[in-house]
């Protein structure tokens, strides 16, 4: 593993009270995340587990993972988990060659993926789970405009990022912000340089709600040449924010100070949050090809019900339904079982965490369910 690879303790979130709160509360989490037909006590199983448990994949899910990590050592001190941010393909790639036991994407697998998957889980199959839902805000850098919020519709924004509109107080933004006075300079759109998954979330949002005017495919790369961008999430957000003018796109929850658009859905524009992010997923699809262990969700990016923010990140977490080892598995099963659980949720929606979504009770029950049968060879 790289440089990268965070190895986190209590002192690494920046609410340590919170932290040490919820720590305790999980000892009650535990029974039902170590194993759902279990008598045992928490605090037993968590005493039982020990080891090393490696993860890496999106960078969507570093503020969370740093939660979930940190907290878990409540449950299972002798567990060390790392995660390595280094983007949804880098993720998926590393899991699917035995790298790592469990892996972070933005993007469910592919159809050549699924069939590595099969190899690499030792004749199993992969699990994904939507543990992590975020909204993707738009960001851009204009200090001196005075609105809580820019407004855009999805066709505005795509023009934008297209290059068929270059200045800030062209027209047709004027149109959609009444009363806001915009700046006379250069917009400068900023993309992902590496494969992600937020970007593929992103250019989907754009293909199917923006009345054609984005005229590229759904991809985790970026598809137009000779543009600004940054590695990573982080990369694209110091991109942003170094340069007046900026627009670009990233987990909300990593907007910071930068300005954020409001989504035109129907006739209203809705500004992002938890609970907009969350009513369209539960407004959503599963896919065609969808099981009781690829719990992989279609979102409807034209969606026009009232306070819904369909532009939205779920961030899947990746394993195998059958490990070699059997630690690996009961690693594995313990921790995601955490992640799912209604206080692994309640940690990363924490405005100070992560700010995400937290997953509906119906949701938990199909992912715990999942989780539940992961085993070893044999």
């Amino acid at each position: 593993m790289g440089q990268t690879v965070k190895r986190v303790n209590n002192r690494s979130l920046t609410s340590i009270a919170l932290v040490g709160a919820v720590a305790v509360s999980l000892a009650g989490c535990g029974a039902d995340a170590t194993s759902s037909d279990s008598s045992t006590s928490a605090s037993t199983e968590g005493a039982e587990l020990s080891g090393n448990l490696a993860g890496a994949g999106a960078s969507s899910q570093e503020k969370a993972m740093n939660g979930w990590i940190a907290t878990y050592t409540g449950v299972a001190p002798d567990v060390t988990v790392s995660y390595e941010s280094i983007g949804s393909g880098g993720g998926r790639e590393q899991f699917l060659s035995g790298g790592v036991q469990f892996a972070g994407s933005d993007a469910a697998l592919k159809d050549d993926e699924l069939e590595s998957a099969v190899e690499r889980c030792y004749g199993g199959e992969a699990i994904e789970l939507p543990l992590y839902i975020s909204p993707i805000a738009v960001v851009y850098n204009l200090p001196g405009v005075d609105a809580a919020n820019l407004n855009m519709s999805a066709e505005l924004i795509a023009k934008i990022f297209n290059g068929d509109i270059t200045m800030w107080n062209d027209p047709a933004i004027a149109a959609e912000n009444e009363g806001v006075e915009l700046p006379d300079i250069d917009i400068i759109p900023v993309n992902r340089s590496d494969e992600s998954g937020t970007t593929e979330n992103f250019t989907e949002y754009l293909s199917a709600a923006s009345n054609g005017a984005w005229t590229h495919e759904a991809s985790g790369d970026w598809p137009i040449s000779g543009t600004q961008s940054g590695a990573q999430t982080s990369g694209l957000i110091d991109t942003v924010t170094g340069a007046e003018g900026a627009i670009g796109y990233a987990d909300a929850s990593r907007a910071g100070d930068l300005g954020t658009v409001a989504l035109k859905v129907g006739d209203e524009y809705v500004p992002f949050s938890a609970e907009a992010a969350a009513k369209v997923v539960d407004a959503s699809p599963r896919t065609e090809d969808s099981t009781d262990k690829r719990l992989v969700v279609e979102l409807d990016r034209t969606t026009t019900e009232s306070g819904a923010y369909p532009l939205v990140l779920i961030s899947y977490s990746i394993a195998c339904s059958q490990y070699e080892d059997e630690a690996d598995a009961a690693n594995v099963k313990a921790f995601l079982s955490y992640v799912a659980s209604a206080e692994g949720q309640d940690v990363v929606a924490a405005a100070d965490v992560a700010g995400s979504a937290p997953i509906s009770d119906d949701l938990r029950a199909e992912a715990q369910a999942a989780i539940d049968s992961i085993s070893t060879v044999g």
